[in-house]
């Protein structure tokens, strides 16, 4: 008790994790095993725990919020909200930091594992690893300014990684609408939980390996993408040469970057999304093309759909009651530890 005490009374949490509004989800994007109360007694602190690291971290580098996020995003979408994603390789289990969408991008583990060793001082063998990732994930948008909501409790952790899951199922910066659909379909996810969900792209970075395409050969004819906007493309082109600088960053958002709020889709209407897969909500459907519209022009309705969605996510085939461990270690399962 007194440890994470002194650790929460080293924060400003209240300069840090701005005044929002927390929204209501419905009871049918609940899992029935999982619950907000789920450590009010085993645990009590422990969101606060959590909340006060995230904020350490976030003041460290505000590029972390977007990191961490990111991280329940890539867990979620391979086997179920699991902590799977943060399993390092040993023996014969290869980790899912080694796929295209993780690897040499993926980043914060250090952050996971600092939270992780607090909520062990205070409650040994307790608080998963997967529940971390969705409460981090939470904490990381209200310190950005975005919208909260009560976080469902309850999921176990995985004992295997799945690096074949993540090169499958995460979808690239080069997707098409059609695929995107499909791996977020294949999750129980709709094309409303699809646009809103890519919204948490207003905060974040990409590399420059990751929509050069767009500004060089598009079509494979050594032609930049017409629906990027020609000023912003050759702004972009100064930091994103045809070849080299591959890990040079940049704003997902480049209006608003730390700050969750709607200006990803002002940017989508605007021809100014950074990711061919960003911007083709916009261009390709008119379904998604209204929704971006929309969320455009109403932030609030663009937060609380948000909510939603996110809680519908991470209640993507958790483990729970005897399922998988309690991992005392994110990186390693029990018997490694």
């Amino acid at each position: 008790m007194v440890k994470s005490m002194v650790v929460l009374a080293q924060i400003p949490l209240v300069a840090l994790f701005p005044l929002c509004i927390c929204y209501q989800t419905d009871e049918s994007t609940s899992s029935a095993s999982l619950s907000p109360q789920f450590y009010d007694n085993s645990c009590p602190n422990a969101q606060a725990i959590v909340q006060s690291y995230v904020a350490k971290a976030y003041s460290n580098d505000p590029r972390m919020a977007a990191s961490i996020l990111r991280l329940h995003f890539h867990d979620c979408f391979v086997n179920g909200c699991d902590a799977s994603v943060l399993l390092d390789s040993s023996g014969t289990m290869e980790s899912e930091k080694r796929s295209n969408a993780n690897r040499d991008s993926a980043r914060g583990f250090e952050v996971i594992d600092e939270i992780k060793s607090a909520l062990e001082n205070e409650c040994p063998e307790t608080v998963s690893c997967a529940d971390l990732l969705a409460l981090v994930a939470r904490d990381s948008i209200v310190i950005c300014g975005g919208p909260s909501w009560e976080v469902n409790l309850g999921r176990r952790d995985a004992r295997e990684a799945s690096l074949s899951g993540s090169m499958e199922n995460i979808p690239s910066p080069e997707s098409t609408l059609q695929t995107i659909v499909n791996m977020f379909n294949l999750q129980g996810l709709d094309l409303t939980d699809l646009v809103a969900l890519l919204g948490s792209h207003t905060i974040g970075n990409s590399r420059c390996i990751g929509f050069r395409q767009r500004l060089y050969n598009h079509t494979g004819n050594n032609d930049r993408d017409q629906t990027l906007n020609q000023d912003y493309a050759s702004m972009l082109q100064q930091g994103c040469p045809i070849s080299g600088n591959d890990q040079n960053l940049f704003n997902l958002d480049y209006v608003t970057p730390t700050k969750f709020d709607n200006y990803y889709f002002k940017n989508l209407v605007n021809f100014r999304g950074l990711l061919s897969s960003d911007e083709i909500l916009f261009t390709q459907s008119s379904e998604t093309m209204e929704m971006v519209k929309f969320y455009a022009e109403n932030e609030e309705a663009f937060f609380e759909q948000f909510a939603k969605s996110i809680v519908k996510m991470g209640n993507i085939s958790p483990l729970t009651g005897t399922d998988g461990e309690i991992r005392r270690i994110c990186r390693r399962v029990n018997h490694d530890v």
